[in-house]
């Protein structure tokens, strides 16, 4: 989905009226619904998007369409996008997740690491997960200053300056 930007999941129904909970990718969760509405990743369903608060780890919310437990089931699992241009613009040296995926990863002398498969965040600060060429697992690159002084989109490059070892 060139250009679209996942911005949610549904978890689940909520309750018995066709409520979802939804897990909200956005910086304030319930910016989920200022986007407009939402679409599937093949595209063939939108909704609108009411949050109506928030329950463990998810909003509670009324999507356009859905007035059943069974409807709402039936969602579970599906992604939720919007279109990039949607989002608003990010202050310097700030980015979407989305937009880092795909790049590619230089060192500092501009030989080829690898390339940005996912953006990884449990709360001790983002991971850039790196695929790289002819190694069996991925390598878990801090998305810090000091590891990734240079980010470049316009280039589709990263430049790291990764921990000693990290990349042998």
């Amino acid at each position: 989905m060139s250009g679209q930007v996942c911005v949610g999941a549904i978890a689940g129904a909520y309750g018995v009226q066709g409520e979802v909970r939804l897990k909200s990718f956005t910086a304030e969760p319930e910016a989920v619904a200022s986007y407009g509405p939402l679409v599937t990743e093949d595209g063939a369903r939108r909704f609108e998007v009411t949050p109506l608060g928030r329950v463990k780890n998810a909003l509670r919310v009324r999507l356009s369409g859905v007035r059943t437990k069974e409807e709402a089931d039936a969602l579970r699992g599906t992604r939720l996008y919007v279109p990039r241009a949607r989002l608003p613009d990010l202050p310097e040296d700030e980015f979407y997740h989305a937009d880092l995926i795909g790049l590619d990863v230089l060192d500092t002398g501009g030989a080829a690491l690898g390339r940005v498969k996912a953006v990884q965040d449990h709360g001790a600060g983002a991971l850039l997960e790196v695929i790289v060429p002819g190694a069996r697992q991925t390598v878990l690159l801090p998305f810090t200053r000091a590891a990734v002084p240079t980010v470049d989109l316009a280039a589709g490059r990263i430049v790291a300056d990764p921990p000693e070892g990290l990349f042998e």
